[in-house]
């Protein structure tokens, strides 16, 4: 273990590393300048981490808050309208694309290079599902994406696009195929602390394949790729993260905090995001006390929100007249927690065991939820008791059962895992997306933003490829509609 000195300086090196690869808006996908010919793979690991932490924790937080209705735009101003009126435009997400190829995936690719050429198969491992796990997020975002013939350099500078469908078949080949040759041949990563995930421990990385696994596996349920066979194979060796996958090397000073704190709360003056009533009057109305762990009180010293995107109705209110989310410098950013293993957990069983077993993993969902906020698990318990809010009822109609357990996984990954919580919703349809005044907040709703630009009340399903790669790569060709379907959402 190093010491706090020498931890330090690994977080500053990562720093270096994010605020470089951030200033290179205009890079090519294939290139990446910030990785020198010879550097040591722990720094170019944590570089990655830095980077993958970076964009999931800030324009992700971001724009899943938006998305997934955990907040929307403050009446008095206007920054972030185009997300709440689902206007986002090819001028959007270019940066956190570029950080994404340029900046993780092209130091994945060194670190997986280099512990090739070490015979270091831990860190092989590690690196690859950080990738796997990055490429997941694009593709479940953009659709079909560059895979197989990107971060190939000058061998290649417009590659071709892969199907979202392709790409998940291979990402889970990528998993096997490095937990196959871990397994053979099983050497410790030697990157120790400079991992700011798991400290290179890897029985926890076994964990986290094993649960990313099943999140790829059951993000295909409704699709004809469903593989029930896989999925039980995983819920029966049942050896799932027992330990939060987060990144909490921040500090509360300028650049080396929170990134969505950094920007939103103290470069931007926190005078955006309020809470949405789709999920602050859930909380509210269930007496839940997650409410005040993921916002904080308005200056009334109330919980208070506003109806997505209703913000006309109600011009002349600052956003601290309403509750904001309650990030402060040092929350973590979060890749995968306990809670969301054990509400994929749930859903597992529900859709292949009969239900066997899944009330016990979606109350351990909402128990192990309350632990990642900090909060007394006994409030918890008695949610999910007899004749509490949260009791889980087993139902014959697997639609029914898996209902409580996504809304519940939607109320879990409030500024946990944000644009996670955007994805399931789309997968799913739960909460349910209704027009405002049709909604019952109390079960969990979602509504289509009152300021919306989309006609028939529909809603984004996915994001315009950035212009910043489409005027450079005719390879990859531009969708007509935010509404364009993932492979995936097939119910």
């Amino acid at each position: 273990m190093k010491n706090m000195n020498t931890m330090k300086k690994i977080i500053g090196i990562f720093f270096l590393f994010t605020m470089l690869t951030a200033c290179e808006e205009e890079l090519d996908i294939n290139t990446n300048p910030n990785t020198p010919a010879e550097v040591d793979k722990s720094l170019v690991l944590t570089a990655a981490q830095g980077s993958l932490v970076t964009v999931m924790g800030g324009e992700l937080t971001n724009l899943g808050g938006f998305l997934a209705q955990y907040h929307t735009q403050a009446p008095s101003a206007s920054q972030y309208l185009n997300m709440d009126t689902y206007n986002m435009n090819t001028n959007f997400f270019g940066g956190s694309w570029n950080e994404l190829y340029a900046g993780c995936l092209n130091d994945l690719k060194y670190v997986m290079d280099k512990a090739t050429d070490d015979g270091d198969t831990g860190t092989y491992l590690i690196a690859t599902l950080l990738r796997v796990y990055t490429f997941q997020v694009l593709t479940d975002l953009f659709g079909d994406i560059p895979y197989s013939e990107a971060l190939l350099g000058e061998e290649n500078i417009t590659p071709n696009v892969d199907s979202g469908s392709d790409i998940y078949t291979s990402l889970l080949a990528e998993v096997d195929a490095a937990l196959s040759q871990y397994n053979n041949n099983p050497v410790a990563s030697t990157v120790g602390s400079q991992d700011a995930i798991y400290n290179a421990n890897m029985s926890d990385w076994l964990k986290f394949a094993n649960t990313l696994k099943l999140k790829l596996y059951l993000r295909m349920a409704y699709t004809s790729k469903a593989n029930p066979t896989a999925v039980m194979s995983l819920i029966n060796d049942n050896n799932f993260i027992t330990s939060d996958a987060k990144f909490s090397n921040y500090e509360n000073a300028p650049n080396k905090a929170n990134p969505f704190y950094d920007v939103q709360i103290d470069r931007i003056g926190d005078v955006n995001n309020v809470a949405s009533s789709s999920l602050l009057s859930f909380y509210s109305e269930n007496g839940d006390p997650r409410i005040a762990a993921v916002y904080r009180r308005d200056n009334q010293n109330a919980f208070s929100s506003l109806d997505q995107g209703n913000r006309d109705n109600f011009p002349n209110l600052l956003a601290s007249n309403f509750s904001r989310p309650n990030v402060t410098s040092v929350t973590p950013v979060y890749l995968m927690t306990v809670s969301e293993s054990n509400f994929l957990q749930a859903e597992a069983l529900i859709r292949y065991a009969s239900g066997a077993g899944a009330e016990d993993k979606y109350n351990q969902g909402v128990i192990n939820s309350f632990m990642t906020y900090g909060l007394d698990t006994s409030e918890a318990m008695n949610l999910i008791s007899s004749g509490g809010n949260y009791e889980y009822i087993a139902n014959a109609n697997d639609e029914s059962s898996l209902r409580q357990v996504m809304v519940q996984k939607w109320a879990s990954l409030a500024y946990i895992n944000n644009i996670e919580a955007f994805f399931e919703v789309n997968r799913t349809k739960y909460p349910e997306t209704l027009t405002l005044g049709n909604e019952d907040y109390t079960v969990g709703n979602l509504i289509v933003s009152v300021s919306s630009v989309l006609t028939a009340n529909q809603t984004p399903n996915s994001l315009f490829y950035p212009a910043t790669e489409t005027d450079k790569n005719p390879n990859i060709t531009q969708k007509t509609s935010l509404t364009e379907k993932i492979w995936w959402d097939q119910k």
